[in-house]
Formats: C-alpha cells, sequence, structure tokens
C-alpha cells in the first residue's frame, strides 16, 4: 500500500507539473536510453561469448540445418515473406496500419504510438550494429540478394517484434472480445516469429542475432506500453484534480475531459 501512495504521489505531482503529454514523452525518452543500453549490455556478451567461440555450438549447426531445408521455391517463398519486415516495404505497411487504425480508433493515439515505436527500434538497431559490428554469415551460405551490414541485431526481426507489438496493442485497446484479441496476439507473434525465422533460413543472420533482437524489440516495446499507460494514469490524475477543484469552488470549475484506456 506504501509502495502505491509513494506512486500516486509521484503521477499526481507530474499532472500538476508537466501534464500528461509531457509525462510520456519524458518516459519514453528514459525507456529509449535503456533499451540503447540494453543493446550495448548484449553488445559486449556478445564479443565475451565470441571470445570463447561458443556461438559455434548454436548458430553453425542451425545454419547448417537451414540450409537442408533450402529449395528454390523456399527461397523464393522467404525471400518474398523478409522484405516485408525491410527498410522498404516495412515503414510503408506500417503508415498504411497507422492511419486504418487512427480512423478505426477515431483517435490520435496510433499517430503517435507507431512512429514512436518505430523509430525507438531503428535506434536501438543502429546502435547494436555500431556497437558490436558482427560479420553476418558467409556469403556462399546465404542466399541472395546478400546484405553487408553488421549482423547483430537482426534489424527486420527487431523492427517486426515492436511494430507488429503496437499494432496489437492498439488493436486490443479498442476490441474488447477476449478471441479477437487472442488471435491478434497470436498473429502478431506469429508474423515477429516467421521474419526472425526467415532471417536465419536465408542465412543473412545468425540465429543469436535473430533471438537477441527478439528480446530488445519486446523490451522498447514494453516501455512504448508503459509509457501509454503512464499517460493515462496522469492524466487520470489531473481530471481528478479538476474535478475536485470544480467540487470545492461550488461547481465553477470547467468539466473535466473524459478519460479513456486509448488515452
Amino acid at each position: 500500500m506504501r509502495e502505491r501512495s509513494a506512486l500516486h504521489r509521484f503521477v499526481d505531482a507530474l499532472a500538476r507539473r508537466v501534464g500528461p503529454n509531457a509525462s510520456m514523452w519524458m518516459l519514453l525518452g528514459v525507456g529509449a536510453a535503456l533499451v540503447v543500453g540494453f543493446s550495448w549490455a548484449g553488445g559486449e556478451v556478445y564479443e565475451s561469448v565470441v571470445e570463447h567461440d561458443a556461438l559455434g555450438a548454436l548458430d553453425k549447426p542451425v545454419l547448417d540445418f537451414a540450409i537442408t531445408l533450402r529449395t528454390p521455391w523456399a527461397d523464393a517463398a522467404a525471400t518474398a515473406f523478409t522484405e516485408v519486415g525491410g527498410t522498404v516495404i516495412a515503414p510503408i505497411v506500417a503508415a498504411v496500419a497507422m492511419i486504418i487504425l487512427a480512423v478505426w480508433m477515431r483517435h490520435w493515439l496510433p499517430l503517435v504510438l507507431i512512429p514512436a515505436a518505430g523509430i525507438g527500434a531503428l535506434l536501438v538497431t543502429v546502435f547494436g550494429k555500431q556497437v558490436t559490428d558482427r560479420a553476418r554469415p558467409p556469403l556462399d551460405l546465404a542466399v541472395p540478394p546478400y546484405e553487408h551490414s553488421p549482423s547483430f541485431p537482426s534489424g527486420h526481426t527487431l523492427n517486426a517484434t515492436v511494430l507488429a507489438g503496437i499494432v496489437v496493442y492498439l488493436i486490443c485497446l479498442q476490441v474488447h472480445h477476449a478471441w479477437v484479441r487472442a488471435v491478434a496476439i497470436g498473429l502478431g507473434g506469429l508474423y515477429a516469429l516467421a521474419i526472425g525465422l526467415s532471417r536465419v533460413f536465408l542465412g543473412h543472420h545468425w540465429l543469436t542475432d535473430v533471438v537477441a533482437a527478439w528480446f530488445l524489440g519486446c523490451a522498447w516495446l514494453t516501455i512504448v506500453v508503459m509509457a501509454h499507460q503512464f499517460f493515462h494514469l496522469v492524466r487520470q490524475s489531473r481530471d481528478a484534480a479538476a474535478r475536485a477543484a470544480g467540487a470545492h469552488d461550488g461547481g465553477a470549475g470547467l468539466p473535466p475531459s473524459a478519460s479513456s484506456q486509448q488515452g
């Protein structure tokens, strides 16, 4: 109960001083710094593992197994699918999803959360690649078209995890049927999983690049969701203070805006 009271006091202070919008952006900024720190720590762990040649026990056998599954048809299908999470198509898909959700929800929330999630994912990806500068699997083991940027973490996988997750979160805010939410969560998780596995199948990434991207993506997604929930708490606190002030003034205060889980 003491911790809950402390949280409420902190929320009330933010509501009075900066308001809900600034509170959300502050938490997003702190969260971005934390996730970038996680990316740096992941790079340090990776370098330590490489020094002991422990990656060969996992990455190389998985890639060797993936090579045995390749056929011309499977290679073409995996290449077409993985491009959905690439630097060209993924932003287009995200923009379309953002517009559709904003119109469907009749709310500005997708116009803020989807770009924030995507930019943060890009930041973590670029930082992680610069820190580790890990080489991709040899080109003779990969399916063209080849990629030459650093391998750790998998940008396709990280971006797919974050964007699918934030779209699922927005759908769950709008829809209250448990089965619809379950289907959305299942499809979003399957998409992120399939994008990651396609990167390994094509020989564009090692398995550990993909696993790290899943974890980093989930960490950043959690920060974005928490920021929105915190925004909601701060706005509720501000509205409650406005109602209390109105009651104290004999009803002369302005009526607060109705709060909702959408923000």
